[in-house]
């Protein structure tokens, strides 16, 4: 497959107007910061399995995406892109109603990769799922001839 001509865009989620996962499932992005940041999706069918609960591939994605733009402001490098590279979610808790709330901490702050520490939560508090990311830090592609 080939790869766009150009540089690939630089898009920070307020200023997104594209369809993307995140805004089909709703994600807000609620803070970024030094190696902190925070995000939420309100729990709608767009975000539920058949059961009624959070399907777990919204809350990889929610911490994933989340972890990116994290990596993404903190490296702070035009010429450099990020993505995931490895996504660990376990669930502890089903959520059916309200909002997920999500926080990520930078563990690891490196040149070619960052690893992130995931905690979600429901309304009421309650740790309900956790992720570790691991973000890759690379060059931007050159155009292929």
């Amino acid at each position: 497959m080939r790869r766009p001509k150009g540089n690939l865009p630089r898009v920070i989620p307020e200023q997104a107007t594209a369809v993307t996962l995140h805004t089909t499932l709703g994600v807000e992005l609620v803070e970024h910061g030094d190696g902190v940041v925070r995000g939420r999706v309100p729990v709608t069918d767009k975000v539920r399995q058949e059961f009624g609960i959070v399907h777990g591939g919204a809350y990889a994605a929610l911490a994933e995406g989340l972890c990116s733009l994290g990596t993404y402001v903190g490296v702070g490098d035009e010429t450099k892109i990020v993505m995931g590279q490895a996504n660990d979610t376990n669930f502890l808790r089903p959520v059916w109603k309200g909002t997920v709330h999500t926080e990520c901490r930078a563990l690891h702050r490196g040149r070619t990769t960052w690893v992130w520490d995931v905690r979600h939560t429901d309304d009421d508090g309650r740790l309900c799922a956790i992720s570790r990311v691991t973000i890759a830090v690379r060059p931007v592609p050159r155009d292929e001839a």
